[in-house]
């Protein structure tokens, strides 16, 4: 089998430097923490799931409707901290964060 030379092979990360931008800059800031919240909605549908139980059976223990735990999993860009950190308790899972202060100098 022979290789197509019009192609070369590139990392996933060189790909985003080129098309979102690089590190640090402020469109990579908002692709990366677009992201994050991306796998928030999915680590939601994961437990929730790990726990067999339905997105009715968990809006009825959070006491949202089906639809919003939906949103949730999907999206939950709009979605109230509150109310995500009250799907987690329900689904019995231990929330952690990771706050990284960024290297500024701030006038007093």
């Amino acid at each position: 089998m022979t290789m197509d030379k019009r192609f070369k092979t590139v990392s996933l990360d060189t790909m985003i430097d080129k098309h979102v931008g690089k590190k640090g800059t402020p469109a990579r800031d908002a692709f990366e923490h677009e992201l994050r919240i991306e796998l928030l909605g999915q680590a939601i549908r994961q437990v929730r799931l790990e726990r067999k139980l339905t997105q009715e059976q968990l809006g009825e223990l959070v006491g949202v409707q089906k639809a919003q735990i939906s949103k949730l999993e999907n999206s939950v860009k709009n979605a109230r901290f509150e109310t995500i950190m009250r799907v987690f308790d329900a689904l019995g899972a231990t929330v952690n964060f990771h706050v990284e202060l960024k290297k500024k100098k701030y006038a007093y």
